[in-house]
């Protein structure tokens, strides 16, 4: 456990004033981003490896973080992508695992992450479910709260920000056999490692490209399918990817979109996105497949949703799952093209498998 008594203190600010104080975790220092809460009770560390979180801070709403370690395969990217982490209980230097290869604490340290504890994290998640989505700010460093306001004041609101092109891959790449029977052209937004995995091991060979990449890059590969992936940011900010997405779509081939791809389908058919209030984030969320009647338990990461009204005006595109909760809209394909996506995250790394037939579909679609 965190030896608070020698623990240095640390602060929390929120952009509405809000102060929390706790004690500090990972590295010294001061951190950023918009704040948000995920109720996952294991996975914390493919969680912040996950490159849709970049610009972010991460509540952490199980009681305890830490206790079994880090691992050196439990990751999700390359690094760890999330600004800052705040938890009720920190568990430091120990862990129970005998796998782990690491502690929580070394891992943080090790990557320049600051982080709080020792805060009363139902009331903060309440707060924020109450009064929504907001940057905030960590420090361990300084109590000096008027510093801090400025500081903060600098951050930019996630609404009108691109930050797939700082994830994506810089160079396209190769995942899977190069015997396998399928190909298929990934536009990386932010992709999560167990995306590739969970297409490739259904014999698949893919080449991974740049968000940046275009439409007729992926073509000349002469793929048999398009996937667009998850990533950071408002999608609203890519014109070019939604253009990417347009030209991808012209071409009949089958596509596949996960959250961020979700949205660029949506996008690239004349349906816009917004902010949600707080966003979904999770390994929990009840969603309905309209398709089937199923109900299924998914994993979620995301702060901007499509919008349900335009969809229900539209001629080319309709709801294929719904949020329990809020009946946001989940999944969507097109009614005349071989093209549809989902909103959550059937790879679901962390969280349960319900909607890993996804990619079967995907692969039937190509077949």
């Amino acid at each position: 456990m965190l030896n608070t008594s020698t623990t240095p203190a640390a602060i929390l600010m929120l952009q509405d004033g809000t102060i929390f104080k706790g004690k500090a975790l990972g590295k010294i220092g001061t951190a950023t981003g918009e704040i948000c809460f995920n109720t996952s009770m294991t996975g914390y560390q493919e969680i912040f490896t996950d490159p849709s979180y970049l610009g972010q801070i991460v509540v952490m709403t199980n009681d305890h973080i830490g206790n079994y370690g880090v691992h050196n395969e439990e990751t999700e990217s390359s690094s760890i992508k999330i600004s800052g982490m705040i938890c009720k209980k920190f568990t430091g230097a120990g862990y129970s695992r005998t796998l782990a290869t690491n502690s929580l604490q070394t891992y943080l340290e090790t990557n320049n992450i600051p982080g709080i504890s020792e805060i009363d994290t139902r009331a903060l998640v309440i707060h924020i479910r109450n009064a929504g989505a907001m940057n905030c700010i960590i420090s361990s460093e300084t109590d000096d709260i008027e510093l801090l306001k400025q500081k903060l004041n600098a951050v930019p609101d996630m609404s009108g920000l691109d930050l797939a092109k700082e994830v994506s891959t810089k160079e396209p790449y190769f995942a899977g056999n190069a015997d396998a029977p399928l190909k298929v052209a990934v536009l990386d937004c932010g992709i999560k490692s167990n995306i590739l995995r969970c297409i490739t091991e259904r014999g698949v060979y893919a080449k991974v490209f740049p968000v940046t990449a275009k439409a007729q890059d992926l073509l000349d590969w002469q793929p048999d399918g398009i996937f667009v992936s998850n990533g950071p940011g408002d999608p609203s900010a890519m014109p070019y990817a939604i253009e990417t997405t347009k030209q991808l779509l012209a071409s009949g081939k089958p596509f596949f979109g996960i959250c961020l791809g979700h949205q660029l389908l949506a996008l690239a058919n004349g349906i816009p996105t917004f902010k949600m209030h707080r966003g979904h984030r999770g390994g929990n969320h009840p969603v309905k497949n309209l398709l089937t009647g199923k109900s299924e338990i998914t994993s979620q990461n995301h702060g901007f949703g499509v919008s349900m009204e335009a969809i229900e005006k539209s001629e080319t595109v309709e709801v294929t799952h719904i949020n329990l909760n809020d009946n946001t809209v989940e999944g969507i394909r097109l009614k005349n093209g071989k093209a549809f996506s989902v909103q959550h995250h059937p790879e679901s790394s962390p969280g349960p498998h319900d909607s890993r037939y996804l990619f079967d579909n995907f692969i039937a679609m190509m077949q």
